[in-house]
C-alpha cells in the first residue's frame, strides 16, 4: 500500500492533480483480491488474471475516456502492486494475461529474486512505510484520513487486508519488524472507515 501510495502521490504531482488517498490506497491492494477468491470460491491461481497488466490497461480504457489524465495516477497505483511489488518479491506472474497465460518471472531476464520472507524485502518495506508517512504528514494527507468523506468507506478493502495476515497469518504471516506498521494502518484505516458512519448518527 505505501508504494501504491508514493506513486500514485508522485505521479499526480507530475501531473498537476489531486488524488482521492482512499482509492488510491484501495487499487494498490486490488490485484490481490484473487487470494479471496481463491478462499472462498477456489480459484486456484494467485498473481493470476488479476495481476495482468492487459487487464489491468483494459479496465483503464473507459476512464481514460472519461476522466482523461485524471485517471492515470489511479492506474499507476494499481498497477504499482504486479509491477514493482510482486514482480521482484514473488516470482512469476500472469503479466499478460488474457494474450497468454505464461507466468512471467524476473528470473526469465537473468535477474535475482528477493523473496518475500527475506529480511530485504522486509527493510524495504518498511522503509517505504516510514517514506509514505513522512510524505502523508507533509502533505497533510493524513488528516484526510478524519474527515467524515464517504470516500474513507473504500478503507474497509485495506483494513481486512492488512487484518487477515496480521492476525491470521493468512495468506502469510507478519514479519516482526513490520508489525508496528500493519497496526498503525489497521488503526487509522479502521478509525477512518467508520467516520462516515459517524456522521450518520
Amino acid at each position: 500500500m505505501s508504494l501504491g501510495y508514493l506513486i500514485g502521490k508522485l505521479s499526480a504531482k507530475i501531473l498537476k492533480l489531486q488524488i482521492n488517498i482512499p482509492l488510491i490506497l484501495l487499487l494498490s491492494i486490488i490485484p490481490d483480491i484473487d487470494i479471496i477468491l481463491r478462499a472462498i470460491f477456489g480459484v486456484p491461481l494467485h498473481r493470476g488474471p488479476t495481476h495482468s497488466l492487459i487487464l489491468a490497461f483494459l479496465v483503464l480504457i473507459p476512464f481514460l475516456i472519461f476522466f482523461n489524465k485524471r485517471a492515470l495516477p489511479y492506474f499507476f497505483a494499481l498497477i504499482s502492486h504486479s509491477v514493482m511489488a510482486d514482480f521482484f518479491t514473488s516470482g512469476s506472474i500472469q503479466l499478460l494475461w488474457p494474450i497468454t497465460e505464461a507466468e512471467i518471472a524476473l528470473s526469465q531476464f537473468g535477474f535475482s529474486l528477493i523473496q518475500i520472507t527475506d529480511p530485504i524485502n522486509h527493510m524495504l518495506e518498511l522503509s517505504l512505510f516510514i517514506f509514505a508517512l513522512i510524505v502523508m504528514l507533509r502533505s497533510r494527507d493524513f488528516l484526510k484520513f478524519f474527515s467524515d468523506t464517504l470516500s474513507n468507506l473504500l478503507l474497509v478493502i485495506p483494513v481486512f487486508a492488512v487484518l487477515l495476515p496480521t492476525f491470521t497469518s493468512y495468506p502469510l504471516p507478519v514479519p516482526n519488524l513490520l508489525i508496528l506498521p500493519h497496526l498503525f494502518f489497521l488503526t487509522v484505516f479502521g478509525i477512518s472507515s467508520l467516520m462516515p458512519l459517524f456522521k450518520s448518527l
